[in-house]
């Protein structure tokens, strides 16, 4: 599992430019620059350690010199007060590369716990946790990455990336039929075509058009159930949860293939980490 490098150097660039902008005036004032440190980032909170390499990111893109070394392996439960990574070099960059770091590595984290919460609560049964569509354009990179850390799986990264027909792409469209049909002609060969359906009456419309993928949209349990067993393997079902374990429970007891939980990626709770300066000294100069 592992993140794009291009495209992690653009997001750092961007949360740098933002955060730090022309300069931390803090700690140049305060610093002097020949010093060094060393420090760690230590659980405030337990939880599920995500973001060692969006981290090293930070801290390295400020300066290539810094040492980032993770003590905990990516994906681990931590308990609070426990120290997950150290770091070493020159402590102007250490110190203002900390909020960027942290924040996204609090994020991740959060996500990353919430995920595999709701994961470990269904492992025993069909259905695959698979967080919603609801990501966000700027962050999707880094969420889409915690919800796999965590135990969860992804919708496509944008929308090039496979064919959802909403509910607004039905009104427009005429129907569920015509909306489906439209896309099979539309859409590169091998895409799968997906279509939200809020009703067993569009279930059956969906099926009778070949739609791929069933997203099963404002229904109750025991609806899910009646959907499953109408569709009987013609095509994939995926139901809409919550990030309640017991709702997903109810709902992946229906046989449903896939549940997604719209709200687990902007959600759940950051699980907080600090940045502890063990030591410091002037670098020496060469004579």
């Amino acid at each position: 599992m592992s993140l794009n490098p291009v495209a992690l150097e653009e997001l750092v660039r961007r949360v740098l430019l933002e955060d730090v902008g022309p300069g931390d005036v803090a700690t140049s004032a305060v610093v002097p620059e020949d010093v060094r440190c060393t420090a760690q980032i230590v659980a405030a909170a337990p939880g599920i350690l995500c973001g060692h390499p969006v981290a090293r990111a930070v801290f390295r893109a400020l300066d290539p010199s810094v040492e980032y070394t993770p003590l905990v392996p990516e994906g681990s439960e931590v308990d609070a007060g426990a120290p997950v990574a150290s770091l070493s070099g020159p402590a102007r960059p250490i110190l203002t590369a900390e909020r960027a770091a942290l924040g996204l590595l609090q994020k991740m984290s959060g996500i990353a716990t919430a995920t595999r919460r709701l994961a470990d609560g269904i492992k025993y049964y069909h259905a695959r946790l698979v967080a919603g569509w609801e990501t966000l354009p700027g962050l999707r990179l880094l969420e889409q990455y915690a919800v796999r850390v965590g135990g969860g799986q992804v919708q496509p990264y944008g929308l090039a990336g496979g064919v959802l027909i909403r509910s607004g792409h039905l009104a427009l469209a005429g129907g569920v039929r015509e909306a489906v049909v439209a896309a099979r002609k539309s859409a590169p060969p091998l895409s799968r075509v997906a279509v939200e359906v809020a009703s067993l009456e569009q279930v059956q419309e969906a099926l009778d058009a070949g739609a791929d993928i069933l997203v099963l949209t404002g229904m109750d349990p025991e609806t899910v159930k009646r959907a499953v067993e109408q569709a009987s393997g013609k095509a994939v079902l995926e139901a809409c949860g919550t990030a309640d374990p017991s709702h997903l429970i109810e709902i992946a007891k229906t046989g449903v293939d896939i549940i997604s939980v719209c709200d687990l990626a902007h959600s759940a709770k950051s699980i907080p980490f600090r940045l502890s300066i063990e030591g410091a000294k002037a670098q020496e100069k060469e004579a």
